[in-house]
C-alpha cells in the first residue's frame, strides 16, 4: 500500500503498523522522482505493507526518525524500531532492503 503522508505523523503510522517502508523525498530531488515509480512498484508487489513516502523537508518530525542526511533516503521500520536505512537511486539496493523485513 503506497501512501504520500500530508502531515507530520510518521510516527503514528510507524506505531499502528508492524512493518513500514519509508522513501524520504523533496520536490527539488531528481533522484527521489527517479525513485517514486520504483518504490511505488515496490508497494504494489507488497500490498500488506505500508509504503510510505515522506517529504524530508516539510516533515521535519518524520525525518527524525531516521538519519536522513541525503536523499532520496529509504528507511524500514519493524515494531516501531529503524531497521535499516540507505541512500540510494538503484531500484536492485531497494529491492534488498525491503526483502529484510518482509
Amino acid at each position: 500500500m503506497f501512501t504520500e503522508i500530508e502531515q507530520d505523523n510518521l510516527a503514528e503510522v510507524i506505531a499502528n503498523n508492524e512493518t513500514v517502508v519509508v522513501q524520504y523525498s523533496a520536490s527539488w530531488c531528481g533522484n527521489c522522482r527517479i525513485m517514486k515509480p520504483k518504490f511505488k512498484m515496490m508497494a504494489s508487489q507488497n500490498e500488506s505493507i505500508p509504503f510510505i513516502m515522506v517529504d524530508a523537508e516539510k516533515f521535519p518530525e518524520s525525518r527524525k526518525l531516521a538519519k536522513v542526511d541525503n536523499l532520496p533516503t529509504f528507511a524500514t521500520f519493524k515494531n516501531a524500531v529503524l531497521v535499516n536505512q540507505t541512500q540510494t537511486n538503484k531500484a536492485e539496493v531497494l529491492a534488498e532492503l525491503v526483502n529484510e523485513v518482509v
